[in-house]
């Protein structure tokens, strides 16, 4: 996170920007790594893409794991950010859960979900964000 101060005579004000994308992304990463969250990748893909820059991928092998994982993932960046998800897609069936943060998006999938789309396939030419201490 950025943090900036200013002074104007004897007061000093400080003040914290918004967390840059790849520490959102490392951040849904370790979130997802905490509730168990399976095969979990960062990807910058913002050379390709365009409107997004890092995308988080990761699998769960049932539904409710899904859930506790875009829970944990909405908690920690929001703890650690103060930033929402602006939309979160796919939570009533639970089988692919998008979040969007705008430059940053986090796909949650069913493992079998997963395989079936290949997300990791179809950027597969996207460079990895590390993540993992």
């Amino acid at each position: 996170m950025t943090e900036i101060t200013r002074g104007t005579g004897a007061r000093v004000e400080t003040v914290v920007s918004a967390a840059d994308v790849v520490t959102k992304a490392r951040i849904a990463a370790r979130a997802a790594d905490d509730k168990k969250g399976d095969d979990i990748l960062a990807l910058d893909v913002a050379d390709i893409i365009g409107i997004v820059e890092c995308f988080v991928i990761t699998s769960a092998s049932n539904s409710r794991l899904v859930r506790t994982i875009v829970d944990e993932v909405e908690r920690q960046i929001f703890e650690q950010t103060g930033e929402k998800p602006r939309a979160v897609e796919g939570l009533r069936y639970a089988s692919w859960v998008l979040m969007d943060y705008g430059d940053l998006v986090v796909h949650v999938f069913l493992a079998e979900t997963r395989e079936f789309y290949g997300l990791e396939r179809l950027w597969a030419d996207a460079e990895r964000v590390e993540w993992a201490s």
